[in-house]
């Protein structure tokens, strides 16, 4: 439960942020001056796009906090045989931040007008996105070929419900960026994408930080976490 409160109270802190850059508190009709100038105002309002994805991304948040709480319930188990971490999901992080990175030098580009380095940098995102799914595919092979199945202990079965969930997102992910990509390829007017390579570069950099958040998990790193929040709790 002390994982879902954490993270609620963070989302509610950036909800919080964002209504108060909204203007929701001003009063139009004692603004004064041309009508003009208060519709540009000092806050562009959020598009529809990003608000829908805020939302979205808070209630994936909401199902990653409910699996990272059960997760720290159920290891405390007896029959919970903590299992050993693949290498290579190490490398599928790094693979990951330069995903994500990539998708960030593509929202730079985009507000630069710059079209051969969104695509570029859209590409290289999708590709490294791939690269990472098919690590944690290989993750897979090793931990069945060491024998660590499905169910043969729960540790394991949070391990592979855990990631598969993430690459399911990501794979998803990966369809709309490949829309952007092509709609780039095609010679799509670099206005017309800024918002849809700023809503694919939002996903991706969410994904990376629950995946971080993941790999603490996994890794053993969440018992201290785990013992200070029953500190906390007790």
């Amino acid at each position: 439960m002390s994982a879902i409160v954490l993270f609620m109270a963070g989302i509610a802190a950036i909800a919080g942020w964002w209504l108060s850059q909204q203007r929701l508190g001003a009063k139009p009709w004692l603004e004064e001056g041309a009508l003009g100038e208060f519709r540009g105002g000092s806050a562009s309002p959020l598009p529809a796009a990003k608000l829908g994805l805020g939302v979205f991304l808070a209630v994936v948040g909401s199902l990653f906090a409910l699996f990272i709480s059960a997760y720290l319930m159920r290891m405390e188990s007896i029959d919970w045989r903590a299992l050993p971490v693949p290498r290579v999901l190490w490398f599928n992080t790094a693979v990951l931040i330069v995903s994500s990175g990539a998708l960030q030098s593509a929202v730079i580009a985009a507000r630069r007008d710059d079209a051969d380095r969104v695509l570029l940098g859209l590409l290289a995102g999708a590709v490294a996105a791939v690269v990472f799914l098919i690590g944690q595919l290989l993750a897979w092979q090793q931990l069945n070929a060491a024998g660590y199945f499905l169910a043969a202990n729960p540790a394991n079965a949070f391990f592979y419900l855990i990631t598969a969930v993430h690459g399911l997102h990501l794979l998803g992910g990966l369809v709309v960026l490949g829309r952007t990509t092509v709609r780039a390829w095609r010679g799509v007017a670099t206005p017309r994408l800024r918002l849809s390579v700023e809503l694919c570069a939002m996903y991706w950099h969410f994904l990376l930080l629950v995946w971080l958040v993941l790999l603490v998990l996994l890794t053993g790193w969440a018992d201290d976490f785990a013992a200070i929040c029953r500190q906390l709790l007790s």
